[in-house]
């Protein structure tokens, strides 16, 4: 068995899709002043409303739009308490990240009557895309072949929020507000408009991650599935200085990680092993990465000033 092949890249781009959208919401928030550390929980209160949604609606596109529309409402609690409140959003984070593990598990138990996992042999997930062009392609065809509609839409994201941060008025008015709330302020803009509507664009891109993740990988819900790819969400977007290109490069370094761990378990290696290769990295890349300005520096002023 070969270590580096093209079915490892393409795993690693299916991988990476919770991961970037989930990095992809924190780097909006973070935009405008908010350094949100609850992307765990956002994601994972994501793959548990995709499953209850397939599991009543049995559509699963309705499903992805109900785990969209729970994840908006669970992120509208740090929106509130944070911004209306002014309550200190690392704290409100991390509580949330705690309550989604309780209230998913609670739920798993209510809900479906299981304990662990929940899988549906029934349940049809989101379906495998082999775009007719690009499949004729030598290599790009191969790496998305079987891919689910999220991870194309993902990465249309990346261009999309790249092109609104650059080109558009709006774009221009969120970074100020992120920069110096009170300058945005003095110029007439709703500072709390931006902040409540990047909270809900994160929800939302959280709740895709979450689809993503129970729907598009595995079809089954599991206790802390998420199992820290929101904490590797956050360091991606530190990493990336909140530049949709440089999150979506650091994403992909580590989805790379966590499907390298998968692909080492055929050579004989320790599953425990493999299983904290992506978390090794990640601390890894921190450390290698300390002399950089980190997003809390840029966000320093935003927090002071709420």
């Amino acid at each position: 068995m070969e270590l580096f092949d093209l079915s490892l890249f393409n795993s690693m781009i299916r991988m990476v899709t919770p991961i970037l959208l989930a990095a992809l919401g924190g780097m909006l928030c973070a935009r405008v002043g908010l350094f949100n550390v609850g992307l765990e929980g956002f994601v994972l209160v994501g793959a548990f409303s995709a499953i209850v949604g397939n599991h009543y609606l049995g559509n699963v596109w309705l499903a992805v739009l109900f785990a969209v529309l729970c994840v908006v409402l669970y992120s509208l609690l740090f929106a509130y308490t944070s911004i209306h409140l002014k309550a200190n959003e690392i704290v409100v984070g991390i509580s949330l990240n705690f309550l989604a593990l309780g209230l998913t598990t609670f739920c798993l138990r209510t809900i479906f009557h299981v304990k662990g996992a929940y899988r549906d042999n029934d349940m049809v997930g989101l379906p495998k895309w082999d775009l007719p062009i690009v499949s004729d392609i030598p290599v790009l065809g191969k790496l998305l072949a079987g891919q689910s509609p999220l991870v194309f839409i993902t990465f249309i994201f990346v261009i999309i929020l790249h092109m609104y941060f650059r080109k558009t008025v709006s774009g221009f008015r969120l970074l100020a507000v992120g920069e110096n709330p009170v300058a945005a302020r003095s110029m007439g803009m709703r500072v709390s408009r931006y902040q409540y509507g990047a909270v809900i664009m994160c929800g939302v891109l959280c709740g895709l991650a979450g689809a993503q993740l129970s729907l598009g990988q595995l079809t089954m819900f599991a206790e802390g599935m998420t199992a820290g790819r929101g904490f590797i969400a956050l360091v991606a977007m530190m990493l990336g200085q909140s530049h949709p290109l440089g999150v979506m490069v650091a994403s992909l370094f580590f989805g790379l990680m966590d499907a390298l761990s998968i692909r080492l378990q055929g050579f004989s290696l320790p599953t425990q092993f493999t299983m904290m290769l992506p978390y090794v990295i990640t601390f890894a890349a921190l450390f290698f990465f300390k002399g950089k300005k980190s997003i809390g520096d840029s966000t320093k002023a935003g927090g002071s000033s709420r």
